[in-house]
């Protein structure tokens, strides 16, 4: 393969690299309150996109400098030292998946508003709580709540959440655009 040839292969890596890390830019942009639910379920995967960035950076330089020279070699040993470093997070990171499927409660009256609790997984049970409104490609989300507890968070109306945690109940107005307005703290109900 000639010289000229080596580098455009590596060229084209490279730029595939780039792609990769401008995903992962996105996923983590989007996964933030009020980002688009689409974006951040397929590009915020930090522990995989990072790592083919890696592969991809590495097999460029392979590509180029020519795997048959001693530099060829030292960087491809260099980059494989490197993936054999990253293996374990990776593997760590998969053992710890969501361990049941999201819990979905429609807001009264309004399909397009839902709040959805998650659990998180590990070792302890903890759950994410956040506002999804509208649908498809549109659909954007708030975060709500993180807790040990899964209950507590619901709707009291077609616009209204409440978070009842332990003596504290915390209200959310749902916008008309579907956003959250401004968490106030409300008096508990008298118990009947």
């Amino acid at each position: 393969m000639t010289t000229v040839r080596r580098r455009q292969i590596a060229w084209g890596l490279r730029a595939v690299a780039l792609l990769a890390l401008l995903a992962c830019v996105a996923g983590w942009r989007e996964s933030r309150s009020g980002g688009l639910v689409m974006v951040a379920e397929w590009c915020d995967h930090p522990v995989l996109l990072i790592g083919s960035v890696l592969v991809l950076l590495v097999a460029s330089l392979v590509v180029e400098l020519g795997f048959g020279t001693g530099t060829g070699q030292l960087v491809c040993g260099l980059g494989l030292g490197l993936l054999v470093l990253c293996v374990p997070f990776a593997l760590l990171a998969s053992l710890f998946p969501p361990m049941d499927p999201p819990r979905r409660e429609a807001a009264p009256g309004r399909p397009d508003r839902v709040i959805v609790i998650t659990d998180l997984g590990g070792f302890d049970p903890f759950y994410r709580s956040e506002l999804v409104s509208g649908s498809g490609w549109s659909a954007r989300h708030w975060e709500l709540d993180s807790s040990r507890h899964d209950d507590g968070v619901n709707w009291s109306g077609p616009d209204r959440i409440t978070i009842t945690r332990g003596k504290t109940l915390t209200v959310f107005d749902v916008l008309p655009d579907g956003s959250l307005g401004e968490p106030r703290e409300e008096p508990l109900p008298p118990k009947r």
